[in-house]
């Protein structure tokens, strides 16, 4: 798990087209030509066919796709238990969520990516975790143990974070886990790293209702975003994993970001912070490149993604001035493919 020297993105973020209000309470929508709608709607019924088996059995069930192209709906279609209106779970793609509060926070002035002392669980100066830095936290490099598995409830943290011992308090049993390495020395992709980013949040804003009402004044409300957030016992919200929307609503938010955190006039997050969301910072075990909570997209890193269990994504193309988001449930085993179908159909609108 390599730590890599980020050098900036090269493609510029494109603005809103004069010509396309920003989304309200519905999307601007455009046709498209009709050999690109064909190619587009046929790719789509190979996830959401009808027929006697299982819709999208190729990929597991789908349950929510929706194009952005230019600003605009060009396409979406939904699974057999999910509408337009239905609030589907995030799963890991409320990390990048996580990623946009900390740079409104950021931009509030509430703290500084180059805070240390984060928890009191790090006080002594001795001990490693005293020197990670919010910015370590954003690029999972902090140097601090979690075993980010899905599925062995023997050895995985997250299954003990979420579901275990540590549901009641989560960023408590996070924080106290022992350091392995130095800061930024090692990558390590954990859902306990973003959950202590959401303590560190609440820290600065308050929890709870507080925090929620916060987090709806300066993000959710501005982009139009209804979104429903689940609170441990702590009153932290679980940024890692639980956040619900509708497949739109998280078109919303991957628009905010190909917008360069500006909505409608307003800039939401601080300039740079989508560069530093999209600058691939390490690389896992698989080859797979990350920024500050959201991934580049293989094989263009041009491109970046919020990911999620069970093959959540929001995936934003700047060259081609798109936004895809697929929800569904999908086996590990599977994801691949539904990977390769939303390339193939980021390359359909990609003309």
């Amino acid at each position: 798990m390599t730590v890599l020297r980020p050098t900036r993105p090269v493609v510029v973020l494109p603005t809103q087209p004069d010509d396309v209000p920003w989304p309200a309470a519905d999307w601007p929508r455009r046709e498209l030509p009709g050999a690109t709608r064909d190619e587009l709607e046929r790719l789509i019924d190979r996830a959401f066919s009808p027929g006697d088996e299982m819709p999208g059995d190729e990929f597991g069930m789908s349950l929510a796709f929706v194009a952005i192209h230019r600003g605009c709906l060009v396409a979406e279609r939904y699974g057999p238990t999910a509408g337009p209106d239905e609030q589907l779970v995030s799963w890991s793609m409320a990390k990048s969520i996580t990623h946009a509060l900390v740079g409104v926070a950021a931009g509030e002035g509430r703290l500084a990516l180059t805070e240390t002392g984060l928890v009191p669980a790090w006080a002594d100066p001795d001990d490693q975790r005293a020197a990670i830095t919010i910015d370590h936290l954003l690029r999972m490099v902090p140097g601090t143990r979690f075993n980010e598995d899905y599925v062995d409830t023997e050895t995985s943290h997250c299954i003990e974070m979420l579901f275990g011992e540590g549901k009641a308090d989560m960023s408590a049993y996070v924080a106290d886990l022992p350091s392995e390495a130095e800061p930024n020395t090692v990558f390590n992709y954990s859902s306990g790293t973003t959950v202590l980013l959401c303590r560190i949040l609440a820290d600065a804003v308050g929890r709870g209702p507080d925090f929620e009402a916060w987090v709806r004044s300066s993000l959710l409300d501005p982009i139009g975003m209804s979104a429903r957030l689940t609170f441990d016992e702590a009153g932290v919200w679980v940024g890692s994993s639980f956040l619900h929307a509708t497949a739109q609503d998280f078109a919303r938010f991957g628009l905010l970001y190909l917008r360069d955190g500006v909505w409608d006039g307003r800039r939401v997050l601080p300039e740079g912070w989508v560069n530093y969301a999209r600058t691939a910072q390490a690389v896992d075990d698989e080859g797979a490149a990350y920024g500050a909570h959201w991934w580049m997209w293989p094989p263009d890193h041009d491109v970046f993604y919020a990911s999620g269990y069970e093959t959540q994504r929001i995936v934003v193309d700047p060259v081609n001035d798109l936004v895809l988001v697929r929800l569904g449930k999908t086996p590990t085993d599977k994801a691949q493919s539904v990977d390769a179908w939303l390339e193939q159909i980021r390359l359909v609108l990609a003309g």
